[in-house]
Parts: C-alpha cells; structure tokens; sequence
C-alpha cells in the first residue's frame, strides 16, 4: 500500500522564515510549489514541485527550533537551492508580473558533468527572507 510518505524526497531542507504567508505566496504563487500538507496551528506546511521538496516553518520564540545562531536577513546565507522545473517561463513570467526582482537575469550555462557538458537555461531570485533559489531547465 502506498502512502504519501513513499514520495518524499529523501533530503528536505527546513526553512524558517518570518511570515509563512508571504513565504506561501512566493513559493507557491509565483515559483509553483503545492501544499503536499501543512499544520496551519503551528505555522508549518510541507511543499512539492515535481518531487523538489521543501519544509517552510514560521519562526517563533515560544515554540522549540533548531536555531543556530542570530537569524539575520538575508537568510541561508552560502547556499543556493537548485531546483529543477520543465518551463521556466512559467515562474519567470509569475515573478515578473508580480514584479519581484530577480538576483540574476536568466541565462543559458553548460556544466561538465564528468566527461560531457550539458546545457540549461537558469535564473536566480530570493524569496522573501532571502534565501536564494537557482531554478534552472535542462535542454
């Protein structure tokens, strides 16, 4: 028997962020992540692209977090999350629209991933804390 567990991805970073509704927003209204489920009473919702997944939870002083030092904008400095999608105008368009800056304007980058180089366009954009997304579609 399958259960919604069986699909979930097996590294899933948490994020903190400040307001899980303007964070709800981006992610799913612009980037086009789904709710897979969320527990609205404690700020929590668990996302989905296409088996890119991903854990948003609001930070609070009264609950137990995993924090590890001073939470200053803009967050997840060092890192950039990859995610891959199938159309990248469809977030590019929503952000556009929505007039949300993005960190780097898109671009068309080959990797060598061992003995081949492979092709994709990527753009990247920060969420509202800023975390900085790498959102990328292979040719």
């Amino acid at each position: 028997m399958n259960s919604q567990k069986d699909n979930w991805a097996r590294l899933v970073p948490e994020l903190l962020v400040a307001d899980i509704k303007a964070s709800l927003a981006f992610w799913c209204d612009l980037i086009g992540f789904q709710i897979l489920y969320d527990r609205p009473e404690e700020h929590f919702a668990y996302l989905d692209l296409k088996g890119a997944q991903i854990m948003l939870e609001q930070y609070a002083t009264d609950v137990r977090q995993w924090i590890t030092g001073p939470l200053e904008k803009p967050l997840g400095r060092g890192m950039n999350m990859q995610i891959e999608v199938t159309d990248i105008e469809a977030p590019l368009d929503k952000l556009r629209q929505a007039q949300w800056p993005l960190f780097m304007e898109p671009e068309e980058k080959r990797y060598r991933i061992g003995d081949k180089h492979e092709a994709q366009t990527q753009f990247l954009v920060q969420d509202p804390d800023g975390y900085l997304l790498r959102l990328f579609q292979a040719h």
